[in-house]
């Protein structure tokens, strides 16, 4: 009668794949569990950007007609000149922040780094394991 330790071919190959499934199942859920961090932070930034720009746009709007009128009033502008030049001005700033925006969103933040850190260890073990 064969002991634990003098296993058979057989069920060594089969704790091989128990044990293989077993750690695919867990490496999957860990990337499900990064992924919906990730995605949770880039719904946060996105959700900040819309609140921010939404809160922001009536007073913009009003500093805006307040300065146009300073314009005209004190730069002695033609009115349209004045809605020319501080419309151009505006377009520059929400350019600015577009890119910042865009920048928080890199796609290399969203990649899974402790997953791929994981697989790649797995890796090292099974490598070392089958020697």
């Amino acid at each position: 009668m064969p002991s634990d330790n003098a296993r058979g071919l057989p069920d060594l190959v089969g704790n091989l794949l128990e044990q293989t499934t077993t750690l695919l199942r867990q490496e999957i859920q860990l990337a499900r569990a990064e992924f919906s961090e990730k995605m949770a932070r880039v719904v946060q930034a996105a959700v900040a950007i819309g609140l921010a720009a939404a809160m922001l746009l009536a007073a913009v709007v009003i500093l805006l007609q307040a300065v146009v009128a300073a314009l005209v009033d004190h730069g002695g502008l033609q009115p349209w000149l004045a809605g020319v030049i501080v419309g151009l001005v505006v377009a520059l700033v929400a350019w600015l922040m577009l890119r910042s925006g865009q920048a928080r969103l890199r796609a290399a933040s969203l990649v899974p780094e402790r997953t791929a850190t994981q697989l790649s260890r797995d890796a090292s073990l099974a490598k070392e394991a089958v020697r």
